[in-house]
């Protein structure tokens, strides 16, 4: 009796952790959907300033099921890694693109709009937390590296990169993360902050496998070499988690 009792524990034993590493590589093997792919290209797209694809990027994008208010979103977002003209130079491109598919018939998607940020801390707090809610690394008080060299960017960035923007709703952090990663990778000489984002892409949710596909989709819109280096960065990355 023991001996059958011993048997079937290690039966159910095996079979459930079977069962749990085939969830794992399921979730590991998941590809990118059709609307994580068009957040991307539109955003290295927009980055790189190639406008004339951006549009078509933009129409495969809404034919893909991204709503309005999505793209504006994507469009607003990454002016905090590539600056201001670029994103309002894709925002104005996006305007172009729904006014001829007005003219054509196509009555395209609103989708939710950005809820306000009923929050009445102090911002610099709430920009610490979001940002070790990404990493996962408490904040320390004390600054260091380039935030201690210039305390202004550390407060710029947890007060409106990480409160104002990352805050905000329609967009999840695992889209914000894909919008930020196309960015920085399409702009280039910017490991470091790639390594960083790359990191927490995997913190909220995108699989190692995901992001071996975003290198291939950076490497049609952004070049060869640019997508060599993203490749390069990642796979540090994913050598650092398996030795964790």
């Amino acid at each position: 009796m023991k001996a059958y009792v011993l048997t079937a524990l290690i039966f159910c034993i095996s079979f459930f952790s079977n069962h749990s590493n085939a969830q794992q590589m399921a979730s590991d093997n998941k590809s990118l959907n059709e609307k994580e792919k068009s957040i991307i290209i539109i955003s290295s797209l927009a980055a790189k300033g190639d406008l004339d694809k951006l549009k078509s990027g933009l129409q495969e994008g809404l034919d893909a099921g991204l709503t309005v208010n999505e793209i504006k979103e994507v469009l607003v977002h990454l002016y905090a890694y590539c600056g201001f003209p670029r994103s309002i130079r894709g925002l104005q491109t996006f305007m172009e693109v729904l006014k001829e598919r007005k003219t054509e018939g196509i009555s395209d998607i609103e989708g939710k709009v950005v809820s306000p940020i009923n929050n009445d801390s102090s911002k610099y707090e709430r920009g610490k937390k979001v940002l070790g809610e990404l990493t996962k690394i408490p904040q320390s008080n004390t600054l260091t590296g380039y935030s201690a060299f210039a305390p202004a960017i550390d407060t710029f960035l947890k007060e409106h990169l990480f409160a104002d923007i990352f805050e905000r709703d329609v967009l999840t952090y695992a889209q914000r993360e894909l919008v930020t990663i196309s960015v920085i990778a399409t702009i280039g000489n910017a490991d470091p902050m790639l390594q960083s984002h790359l990191g927490i892409s995997l913190n909220v949710g995108i699989t190692s496998e995901q992001l071996k596909e975003f290198v291939k989709i950076i490497k049609t819109t952004a070049g060869k070499k640019n997508a060599k280096s993203a490749w390069e960065v990642l796979e540090q990355v994913l050598k650092g988690r398996q030795l964790q």
